[in-house]
């Protein structure tokens, strides 16, 4: 476990795809969604004490979710968590973190991780973590971490890779497709070129400020005029007067797709991005009729491979339905088909269209 490793543990976001579960004012990371006794932000978080010493872990979220952060990760203090005034995507969030990070260690290599992701075989993990960090700390090359694909799943996006000018156990990224339909899925499993983007980045803080001089260099500007506020106490507000002035785009479509130094290892680790309610079903305990009921107060009558997540406040009696997703929380409840669960998103945006905040 090397000093010059750190974590940087993405907790922004809102996860519009759980509502009404999770809400802007308490988002699915910092909730037990698998019932383990454990929110998906403090799982990871633990997990990435077993990959680099405390002090050098670091949360990017809103700055509303710092209480919560605090409260799950009482290790941490104010400066290890880098509260955003307003969200602006994955490039301003992980430009912020490593500019900070190369101002306290110019030799700082960093893992940059998703809060809310399910990880089964830790130890496989934390292999595939720290291998990466190594590569990265002697090659000026930015890693993604990719998952052996099981199905032609169209929820994730896929990494192509290169059968040549490999380093070690790495492989040069040809491309990569995000979300294809479902044909081009299917083509891309049958090539057995390809791997799912786990969002998942390693890099040292320096290589990356190196992209985004390159590739998106509004962004590196923007944090270059801090004059030395950050890690003082002018950090806040410079964040606050520069945050909302950053363009609002991703880390894969900034730089990644971009960048010609990027390589992908390949994990074999059980993983799920936990980003919808089906991505959770295969996890979840399930009755005779492949009911997934996270709730005492349900009488399910010929009901099955239903999803139903309820306040044990009220009896919920399904009868004769199937393929339902049913949430409670405590202003809303859903009730939507499972085979249509991308249209949540849409309605959630069609609900603040017509209701404003109150039930977002």
């Amino acid at each position: 476990m090397s000093e010059h490793f750190y974590t940087v543990i993405m907790a922004g976001g809102i996860g519009s795809r759980f509502w009404p579960l999770s809400k802007s004012n308490y988002p699915k990371q910092f909730q037990d969604i698998l019932g383990t006794s454990k929110t998906l932000f403090k799982a990871t978080y633990d997990r990435f004490t077993h990959v680099c010493p405390q002090e050098n872990i670091f949360t990017v979220t809103n700055k509303d979710y710092a209480p919560l952060v605090k409260e799950q990760a009482p290790d941490m203090t104010d400066d290890q968590i880098l509260g955003e005034p307003i969200a602006r995507n994955t490039a301003p969030c992980i430009a912020y973190a490593a500019h900070k990070l190369v101002e306290k260690d110019p030799q700082a290599t960093m893992v940059i991780a998703p809060s809310d992701h399910l990880i089964l075989n830790k130890d496989k993990y934390i292999n595939s973590i720290d291998k990466a960090l190594n590569y990265a700390h002697e090659h000026d090359i930015l890693i993604t971490l990719g998952i052996q694909p099981s199905r032609p799943d169209t929820g994730y996006g896929y990494i192509q890779m290169m059968e040549d000018k490999n380093i070690g156990d790495l492989k040069k990224v040809k491309t990569f497709t995000e979300k294809p339909n479902p044909e081009l899925a299917e083509h891309f499993i049958n090539s057995g070129e390809f791997l799912w983007n786990a969002g998942i980045f390693i890099c040292s803080a320096q290589s990356i400020l190196n992209a985004f001089r390159k590739h998106l260099p509004e962004l590196y500007d923007n944090f270059q005029s801090s004059k030395g506020a950050l890690n003082t106490k002018e950090e806040d507000a410079f964040i606050k007067e520069t945050y909302p002035t950053l363009p609002l785009i991703s880390i894969d479509y900034g730089v990644m797709e971009k960048a010609d130094n990027v390589y992908v290892l390949t994990a074999d680790f059980e993983w799920s991005d936990i980003g919808t309610w089906n991505s959770i079903y295969q996890y979840l305990n399930k009755d005779e009729e492949n009911n997934a009921i996270k709730s005492k107060d349900v009488f399910a009558r010929n009901t099955s491979n239903c999803i139903v997540n309820t306040k044990n406040e009220k009896l919920f009696a399904l009868n004769n339905v199937e393929d339902l997703i049913i949430v409670e929380s405590d202003d809303v409840v859903l009730i939507a088909n499972r085979n249509k669960e991308q249209e949540i998103r849409h309605l959630v945006n069609e609900i603040k269209a017509t209701f404003g905040e109150r039930y977002i």
